[in-house]
């Protein structure tokens, strides 16, 4: 739990100012901020007024999935449709039916937007305003009528679905953890439609779009005191292969220790590591981004292994090898690490994934962690191939 609150933590600092939690606290509107390079997509601020509003304390709603205000009768359209906006990593701007923590449902006006960075042109965070509205009766599905701001019986406790997911979830039992975005995936015919949602006026639709400027100004003021900008319209296209929030979000499900490589990039550097690397090695997310995995090695890291490494990726193949690597704190540990190139729909090299796992001693290896490597390599690329990513030319 420390270690993820920690990871929740480096979200906000490892790009803003020490300022920006204080000005951001300052903004009367109700928003959160969610960054898709977390595994589950985790809030990582919320704002006081969102926090009135649903009912939920600040320390309840930071590290859990957005999922949590969702609930049956809310729009499988709408969610739908948010889903496909993070995807596609847009802005959107509907009315949303959500819950708050006492189990009463609300209309508001949802407006989401990716917050760019300026160097490289990936999705950092997404933020989400929510402005509460409805003043005129809805039709449901059951052939009842109910008022916009009173739908439900009080003190009903509504169970959660998900809250937009990217797409199809890539998941093994052995490997991912549970899905967090697809709740109505599996939903069935169980929830009740909602055939008229609450309208927001055109002030509303203003206002919101307004809020949503307002924290990104704030934002990019306190990003560039820190040199790593970031703003609301992408300034920069991505690099060859950056991991669009899909990607990201399929590759967090991955609970194993493993990073991808970026082979079109000078030096191959790391695009993506999961948070089980991160503790393996005791390094934070943006001190191994952008690196090349030399870095793990030390004084008496095998030079033969690390030539077998190199000779095996010019060559495009995958190897497995015994590697004597280094954490943060410089402790050595025997990694046993598997390599393998992962190719796009078109079957060229978009990155390469290397899988580590510890072993008490240099003799260790076993079978089971062998086909547990070879089970995260797989579900790599097929993420990769679903999600289109890489280059797609020769």
């Amino acid at each position: 739990m420390e270690a993820q609150l920690a990871v929740i933590e480096e979200s906000i600092n490892a790009r803003y100012s020490s300022w920006v939690r204080e000005a951001l606290a300052d903004i009367s509107d109700s928003f959160i901020i969610t960054d898709p390079c977390i595994s589950g997509h985790p809030i990582v601020f919320a704002s006081r007024e969102f926090s009135k509003m649903s009912g939920y304390s600040i320390d309840e709603v930071i590290g859990r999935n957005a999922r949590m205000f969702q609930g049956p009768e809310t729009s499988r359209k709408s969610v739908m449709e948010i889903r496909e906006a993070i995807r596609k990593e847009k802005t959107i701007q509907l009315s949303l039916l959500n819950y708050r923590k006492d189990g009463n449902p609300f209309w508001m006006l949802f407006h989401l937007s990716p917050v760019y960075s300026v160097e490289d042109g990936r999705v950092i965070h997404f933020v989400a305003v929510q402005l509460p509205i409805g003043r005129k009766s809805m039709a449901i599905a059951d052939g009842f009528s109910r008022d916009a701001c009173n739908v439900s019986e009080a003190g009903s406790r509504l169970p959660e679905i998900a809250f937009g997911s990217c797409r199809k979830e890539v998941c093994m039992d052995s490997v991912t953890s549970v899905p967090l975005w697809t709740g109505f995936q599996n939903m069935g015919n169980k929830g009740i439609e909602v055939k008229e949602s609450c309208e927001a006026t055109d002030l509303e639709k203003q206002k919101a779009a307004m809020s949503i400027n307002n924290i990104l100004s704030v934002l990019a003021l306190y990003s560039e005191l820190t040199g790593k900008v970031v703003c609301g319209k992408r300034c920069n296209l991505p690099r060859p292969n950056s991991l669009g929030s899909s990607l990201t979000i399929a590759l967090g499900k991955i609970k194993q220790s493993f990073v991808l490589t970026d082979p079109q990039l000078p030096d191959m550097p790391i695009v993506y590591a999961s948070d089980a690397f991160l503790k393996l090695t005791g390094y934070a997310r943006h001190e191994v981004l952008g690196k090349n995995c030399s870095f793990l090695n030390g004084p008496d890291t095998d030079a033969e292994v690390i030539s077998q490494i190199r000779e095996n990726i010019q060559t495009e193949k995958a190897c497995t090898v015994l590697i004597l690597n280094y954490r943060k704190d410089g402790s050595s540990f025997w990694n046993h690490l598997q390599i393998s190139p992962v190719r796009n729909a078109a079957g060229k090299v978009a990155f390469y994934v290397w899988v580590q796992m510890e072993e008490g001693c240099k003799n260790g290896w076993g079978k089971a962690s062998q086909m547990m490597q070879f089970s995260v390599v797989g579900v790599v690329k097929v993420a990769v191939r679903s999600m289109g990513a890489g280059p797609s030319k020769p």
